[in-house]
């Protein structure tokens, strides 16, 4: 059997976190209606890509966006915590312009930077992050030789991993993952690669 395996990884879709503008991981939050039809057209679009399985974050937002796919493709979902959004501690679900703005230049900073180290307020740094999806991604490729899975996270955590992973940096940067648009990760059983990132040229 080969040891190659497709994820077709994609952010949630709309939330009431994101249509709120509130911030960090806050895994209660919920579809929005018009999340709820994204996720269906997911599932359209994924019913001839011969999907296996179908992993996805714990936050109700991604296991809802999952449950929405896995019906039509008739999968089973493993629901995975590694593939949370990035934490920001005591200002969980901030709305405010200084917050947001501070997570935008923490994400930058691991992205483009690869300053790890930075973190907002008393949450997660950059290493933490790193380390959950990196851990997610290898648990799934493990289990999964030879097949085509589908992984459903966050913007801030799998922009995170996957940089690290696939060396992605600043090729990236400006170009925030979309709700819900599946793009390809391949590993070849020796190394990752992303051929495509939705949005960047």
């Amino acid at each position: 059997m080969s040891d190659h395996v497709r994820l077709l990884c994609l952010r949630h879709a709309e939330s009431e976190n994101v249509t709120a503008g509130a911030a960090g991981a806050l895994p209660l939050a919920e579809l929005t209606p018009a999340g709820r039809v994204q996720a269906a057209e997911v599932a359209r679009l994924l019913r001839l890509e011969g999907i296996t399985r179908l992993y996805a974050s714990t936050a109700v937002r991604a296991r809802q966006t999952a449950e929405i796919i896995a019906g039509p493709l008739g999968v089973g979902i493993t629901p995975m915590h590694d593939l949370v959004e990035m934490g920001i501690g005591s200002l969980e679900g901030a709305t405010d312009p200084a917050t947001r703005n501070r997570t935008a230049e923490v994400l930058r900073s691991w992205v483009v930077d690869g300053r790890l180290g930075e973190a907002v307020a008393d949450g997660e740094d950059g290493y933490a992050v790193t380390a959950r999806i990196v851990t997610a991604l290898t648990s799934i490729v493990t289990k999964r030789p030879g097949e085509t899975v589908a992984v459903v996270g966050h913007v801030g955590s799998l922009t995170t991993g996957l940089s690290t992973l696939c060396g992605l940096g600043g090729r990236v940067w400006g170009a925030p993952l979309p709700h819900a648009v599946p793009f390809p990760v391949e590993w070849d059983g020796r190394s990752w690669r992303c051929p495509s990132w939705p949005g960047a040229t």
